[in-house]
Formats: structure tokens, sequence, C-alpha cells
């Protein structure tokens, strides 16, 4: 091969005009030029052979690694360095040189395959230009907001930091002010107590005297009851009319029954019938009760009328023929003047206290009123007290936990707490709640999942707060519970820009936001890197 194919001659024209010619192999980048010189012998980089300098290049490869044929395609392992003049270098395969297909931008690896390429690394170079000056411009804006964000967290923190300050001399005003407060109650409750208890003591004797009246009241029913013929004693015969008394409820009562009952005697006086009416009160039923158990009232006929349907007459919409009512009406009178014939005249009856309102304590004496309502004043005091002190150990509570937070080396993130983003899609409606949740709806109705609760920052060592990490959503079935991945790029606006599920039931989201926006190197760096001459 001759020296005309073994070395390419580079012109290139930099920004000062001048043209730079660069020597050096077909396919060497520039910072291994110092290993090919064309008057010694090439050794090849991975020091396993050296050969003379006229085989490098020589279509054959006679290195293991390649590195004798960089601008050929004879080793498999081989690779190209694309020049890429005014844009970026790179490096192709070996096995793309010559094949006909343009790779690099400055058609360098088609110098011997006829193919029809055109430069297009100046148009290339324009376009990155362009994007690297938006993002720089997205960067410098973002760099800006974060600065402001850095003195609002600033601010809010001394803010906090004094209303932790307050709150805590606060609190310890407030719970001497509830220990007082409990003092005060604790003097008022004790008379309140004594008086109460006075109170009910009175009461429960008084109860007592009335049980004991109306006792005495039903003996001596009782007994005129029991007493049949009228002759001032209670006999065992007349003690027999009474079954539900039969100690042995389900067999016959004996005479020897109902004398032990009388207290082995045949029969007893109104004196006498005080401890005879100790054993049998329980178990005794009046005539009036017996009389109500085996004649219930019946319901109106309004409750036991039949279901009525639709366009059906009422009962009482029925004809009824009138001679027929009127024989009926002449049946009850006959039988009404029959049982009238039995029973004496009704008696109006005034309505009866139930057992229960006798039985009801009766209002407080003033001065027993007068102390609670002393004493339900202090109560009231130190509730309103201990309320209080409560909120203010919340507020102590929520600011603690709130400072206790990671918001980046400057707080920069503070604005992101207590804040929530969202992101619609075709089906569902995420939310992230930076430093708390991130959730999952769906978008037509359904209950909301959770995917996964704040866990930690999770990024690289040297950027950590570049990824969100959310922990122990809501289980999947049969799988395992939900957590979400948040990458954070710099944005102007803090916007929840996609999520995914890569993997079951483990989600990624990407969200923009100014808090890691860095500053920017300057335009002319971007643009005017290294580039090889």
């Amino acid at each position: 091969m001759s020296r005309a194919c073994l070395l390419l001659a580079f012109s290139l024209y930099v920004s000062t005009g001048c043209a730079v010619e660069v020597q050096r192999p077909r396919g060497v980048p520039l910072t291994k030029r110092q290993f090919y010189e064309e008057n010694k012998p090439f050794t090849c980089l991975d020091g396993s052979r050296t050969i003379p300098f006229d085989r490098v290049n020589d279509d054959y490869c006679d290195c293991k690694d390649g590195s004798d044929e960089p601008g050929t395609a004879a080793c498999p392992n081989g690779s190209f360095h694309c020049t890429n003049a005014g844009y970026k270098p790179t490096f192709i395969p070996s096995s793309r040189i010559n094949d006909g297909i343009c790779d690099c931008c400055d058609t360098t690896d088609e110098y011997n395959s006829g193919a029809v390429c055109q430069n297009t690394c100046r148009e290339l170079g324009r376009q990155e230009r362009e994007a690297l000056q938006k993002q720089a411009e997205i960067a410098q804006e973002g760099f800006l907001l974060k600065q402001q964000l850095i003195q609002e967290a600033k601010r809010q923190q001394e803010e906090k930091q004094g209303k932790m300050t307050e709150l805590q001399n606060n609190r310890k005003t407030m719970e001497e002010k509830v220990e007082a407060l409990r003092t005060v109650k604790e003097v008022a409750e004790q008379p309140e107590k004594e008086a109460k208890e006075r109170h009910h003591k009175a009461w429960e004797e008084q109860k007592a005297i009335i049980r004991a009246e109306k006792d005495k009241a039903k003996m001596a029913e009782a007994f005129l009851e029991l007493d049949d013929d009228a002759d001032g004693f209670v006999s065992v015969a007349e003690l027999q009319s009474h079954s539900e008394l039969n100690p042995d409820s389900d067999e016959a009562f004996t005479e020897a029954e109902a004398q032990g009952l009388l207290g082995g005697v045949d029969k007893v006086d109104t004196s006498s019938f005080e401890t005879v009416w100790g054993n049998i009160k329980a178990k005794y039923v009046s005539e009036a009760q017996a009389d109500s158990g085996t004649a219930p009232t019946q319901p109106p006929a309004e409750e036991n009328r039949p279901p009525v349907r639709d366009n059906e007459p009422y009962p009482e919409d029925e004809p009824v023929d009138d001679e027929d009512e009127h024989d009926d009406e002449e049946e009850d009178e006959e039988d009404y003047n029959d049982e009238d014939d039995d029973k004496p005249p009704p008696s109006v009856r005034t309505p009866e206290k139930s057992e229960q309102d006798e039985e009801a304590m009766p209002p407080y004496d003033a001065e027993t009123q007068a102390l609670i309502d002393a004493a339900q004043k202090t109560r009231d005091d130190f509730d309103e007290a201990e309320r209080a002190l409560r909120e203010v150990d919340d507020q102590i509570k929520s600011i603690e936990k709130e400072l206790s937070f990671d918001f980046g080396p400057s707080g920069e993130f503070t604005y992101l707490y207590s804040q929530c983003y969202e992101l619609s899609t075709s089906e569902y409606i995420y939310k992230l709640c930076p430093f708390n949740r991130v959730s999952q709806k769906p978008k037509y109705g359904g209950s909301e999942t959770n995917l996964g609760s704040w866990g930690a920052w999770a990024g690289p060592e040297d950027a950590k707060h570049l990824v969100m990490k959310y922990e122990h959503g809501t289980g999947c079935w049969q799988g395992p519970n939900r957590s979400t991945t948040v990458k954070l790029t710099c944005g102007k606006e803090t916007v929840v820009m996609s999520t995914s599920e890569p993997s079951r039931c483990e989600y990624l989201m990407e969200f923009t936001t100014p808090a890691v926006c860095q500053k920017p190197p300057s335009l002319d760096s971007l643009q005017h890197g290294h580039t090889e001459l």
C-alpha cells in the first residue's frame, strides 16, 4: 500500500481562518497519534507484538486488538475514528468502513466504497449549538429561580425557627396554667363530690322507704285477694288457688307445699302474713295482672289490614250491606250487655307514674347545684387550657417534622413540601406529593391506589438529590408492594412530565423543577469544546 494510502492529510479551518494540516494514519484519533510514528516499527496497543510500520492499514489484521488496522475493515474487533470537524468526533466499528453507508458525518468512513456522501457536520453542529443554546437558557432561568427558592427557603427557615422558639416559650406558660387549673378543678370537685354523695345517699334512703311502703301496700292487697272468705286469715286452700306459687311448677301444688309456704301452719293472719309475703312475692300474680295477661288488647283494625295492592279498594271503600251491619251491631250490643252483668261498671283511671318515673332522682338542692356549677366552670376552664396546650404541641410537632426533612444543600426543595402535582393520562391521574406520597386514580371512577410513601433521596453519591424514592405502597396481587422512583431534571416549571411502569409494581416518574438547575457554563465553552485538527 502506498504512503498516500497510509497517511491522511486533514486540512481544517479554525476560527482564525488559518489552515492546519495534521498527518496521521486514517482512522486514528489525535489523542493516539504518538503511537503511530511513520519511521518506527508499530507496537500493537495491547503490547502483544511489534510489526513494521508499513503493515499498518495494509488491510490485514496483525494485532489481536485490531490496533494495526484503524482505517480498514480487516480486524473484526477494530474501531474507526470519525473526526467530524465542526461536530462531535465519534468511533464506529471497523466493519462499517467502506460498506456503502455513510456513518461519519464528514464521510471519511466511505473513502473507497464509491458511495456518494455529503458532509453534514456543519449542519449537525449548528443544530447542536441551537439545542445547547436552548438548554443553556433554560438552565440559566432555572438557576435564577433556584436562587429565589433558596432565599425564600432561608426566610421560611428563620421564620419557622422563630415560631418554634415562640411556641416552646408559650408552651411552658400554658403548661403551668394547665397545672394551676387542674389544682383549682380538683379543689372545686371535692365539695361537689361530697354534696352529690349526700344527695344520692338521701335519695337512696328515700327510695328504700318508698319501696317498703309500696311493698307493704302490695302485701295488704295480696292478703285481701288471697283471703277469699274474708275471715281475716289466708289458709292453705286459699294459697293453693294461686298455682304460680307452686315451688315445683311442673307438678301439682300440694297442701304440704302450700303449708310449707305458710310456715308449717294451716293459716296465717295479717301479722304473720308478712313473713309469708317475703317467700311468695317474687312469684305472686295479682288478679289485676292475671286479668290483663289473659285478655290481651287487640291491635287497632288499621294495623291488622292486609297489604293493599295498587288499584285495589281499601276495605272501608268496599260496599257494606246495611242490613248485615245492623245485625252485627245488635250482636255486639247483646254481648256487651252480657258482660256488663258480670263485671262492675268501668272506672276512669288517671295515668299512673311508671316505676322508673317514681324512682327518678329529684333535682339537686340549690346549695348542691351551686357547687356543681362552680366545679363545672373549673372543668371547662381546665379543658380549654388543655385543648390549647394540645394545639401548641401539634404545631411544634408539625414544624419539627418539616424541619427534619432534607430539603437539599441550600433548602432549594423546601417549596415542594405540602404541594401536589398531577399528570393526567388516557387512563389514570397520577399525583406526586413530594416528601409525602405518590398515588394513581382511574380517570373515570374508582378508588385511589398508593404507589409509595416518601422514603429517601436515592441518587448517586455525588448527586443524590436527583432521585426520590417512594416505598411501601399498596401491595400488588401476588406481588410486592408498589414503589415509585422519581427522577428530577432541570426545568423552569415544576411539572410531572411522564410516568411509566418499567417493572411490575415499580413505577418511574420524570419530574422537572428549577431546584436541580445548576449554573450553566458559558455557551462558548459548550460550542467550542476540544476540536481535533
